[in-house]
């Protein structure tokens, strides 16, 4: 199969590089930065592309590229912190800029070139960098500029080098999937070999290598991730191998726990387990307020009353299988390489009990190398229904990150409430599946108001609600004036306990989805 190798240095979008080139029917794998090149690992290789990275590419053991890369005549793309490091590999100059470009910048076309046919003169591009290319190394010319004159996209036409000091691969770059297309089909000339099939027939290859003769045991939030990993077990495996262990944290939306048990039901399921866990979850959350400290102890937690179930069914040899995503390895600094920066810590990724389960390979997460949109994709294949496929995400916390401060059973329960009215008034409005994800956060605050007559102390919810297309970068959602204050009236008259609601308009970045 053709593929596109993509070597990471660190950055947050590598893997979404990897998603645009796959949206494209190509496959694309990812290596370290630093690997080493042989022939073995440019097998099948048609171009490579340099990620991004938060290093600074003249600091002292900055990764570099192997140096076999520009001796095999492969079509290389660098993007940001790519550009640079081949700029100086080249002999040019990188310098730190006076002020960081970041966001969304004009880029005006300078000369043509394959890698920008088919784009306007000038585009909206989004940057994130504070370094830039001060001397373009001998051999390159400058392909565009962004404001002030500053290279914004380089090629040495002689050795099959391209660069951009932007990021294609995000959605809010105009024409950015059109410059990708342009290298990965036009300049590399691969093949669409790729689908959601095909990983289909990987994945199951994988599976059934791992757990052989064993059993498997899933651990259930209930969300899209896991339900789809679920339905993945049963059509893979035999059902009498497949466990499915559903821990009610406390910590779930108003009905949830009864849905997710439904759901599983109708999946097929011959080995259900439910355990009634609230008292345990609330209890290791007690006066604990900082969100990198809730989800260890929720992680914790889960992979210990996990052990403790799988004890008493008596399927303690049985692998631990997760709905573990590509941007959950991301934010929780696990993607590919050791570079890799921490967002936040996903509680299935980084816990000490999680680590050391992977460390002795007794975890597998099918969905690893997939985006959320990839994930619901792999649902329809595997025939979910679209009440599953099309729900919101659900951050396996729960609620725990979506009440800032301490976390007990008062303030689940009320943002339970609110949040179901937030959720009604939504599918009521017919907006709901043109959002990406909608919730609400519980501040830590109280606000006056007045109820009746009756001066009155009200706590403060904030909504939240987002655009996206793989989670990785995201827009606030443009409710219309008179859809935001009927939500905002229904909430406040439904939970009185609510005196006051916010909305939230940042995107992502430079905010993320979730508040923690």
């Amino acid at each position: 199969m053709d593929t596109i190798l993509i070597l990471d240095f660190g950055s947050q979008y590598t893997q979404l590089i990897g998603r645009r080139i796959r949206e494209l029917g190509v496959y694309a794998e990812i290596l370290p930065g630093d690997a080493r090149l042989g022939s073995r690992a440019l097998d099948g290789v048609r171009g490579v592309v340099l990620s991004g990275s938060p290093r600074s590419a003249y600091e002292s053991g900055a990764p570099r590229p192997d140096a076999a890369l520009y001796d095999s005549g492969l079509p290389v793309l660098g993007i940001c912190y790519g550009i640079q490091a081949m700029t100086l590999d080249a002999g040019g100059e990188v310098e730190r800029l006076p002020e960081r470009e970041y966001g969304r910048k004009t880029v005006r076309l300078a000369a043509a070139d394959p890698l920008l046919s088919g784009l306007p003169p000038s585009i909206e591009s989004w940057m994130s960098h504070g370094d830039s290319i001060a001397r373009p190394a001998p051999g390159f010319e400058v392909l565009a500029v962004s404001e002030g004159g500053i290279p914004a996209a380089l090629r040495d036409p002689g050795r099959r080098l391209w660069g951009l000091q932007f990021h294609p691969e995000v959605s809010h770059c105009e024409g950015g999937m059109r410059i990708l297309e342009n290298f990965v089909v036009g300049i590399c000339g691969a093949a669409r070999q790729w689908s959601m099939e095909a990983y289909l027939d990987q994945v199951a290859e994988r599976l059934r290598s791992a757990v052989g003769n064993g059993e498997a045991l899933l651990l259930i939030s209930g969300g899209v991730d896991s339900t789809v990993a679920g339905a993945l077990l049963l059509r893979i495996l035999s059902r009498e191998r497949v466990h499915l262990l559903y821990i009610d944290t406390g910590l779930m939306r108003k009905d949830e726990s009864l849905e997710v048990m439904d759901n599983l039901r109708s999946l097929g399921a011959r080995h259900l387990h439910m355990v009634e866990a609230e008292a345990e979850f609330l209890g290791a959350l007690s006066g604990v307020e900082d969100p990198e400290e809730k989800r260890r102890r929720i992680g914790d937690l889960f992979i210990s009353i996990q052990e403790r179930e799988v004890a008493r069914l008596g399927i303690a040899d049985a692998f631990l299988v997760q709905g573990t995503l590509y941007t959950d390895l991301i934010e929780s600094g696990k993607g590919v390489g050791s570079k890799a920066q921490v967002i936040k810590s996903h509680h299935n990724v980084r816990g000490p009990l999680v680590e050391a389960k992977r460390a002795a390979g007794r975890i597998l997460e099918p969905l690893d190398r997939l985006y959320k949109d990839e994930v619901r994709a792999l649902g329809r294949l595997l025939g979910l229904p679209e009440t599953i496929v099309r729900r919101h995400p659900f951050p396996g916390p729960g609620l725990a990150v979506r009440i800032l401060g301490e976390v007990d059973k008062e303030r689940c329960d009320l943002l339970r409430e609110a949040d179901a009215v937030f959720i009604e008034e939504l599918r009521l409005r017919g907006l709901y599946d043109r959002i990406w994800q909608a919730f609400c956060v519980l501040l830590p605050l109280r606000s006056v108001g007045v109820a009746g007559d009756e001066r009155k102390y009200g706590s403060v919810l904030a909504l939240r609600a987002v655009v996206s297309e793989d989670g990785m970068t995201a827009d606030v959602f443009p409710f219309e004036p008179k859809d935001l204050l009927g939500i905002s009236s229904a909430i406040t008259n439904r939970v009185p306990e609510i005196g006051r609601v916010v909305y939230d308009t940042s995107s992502k970045p430079p905010a993320t989805i979730e508040w923690e």
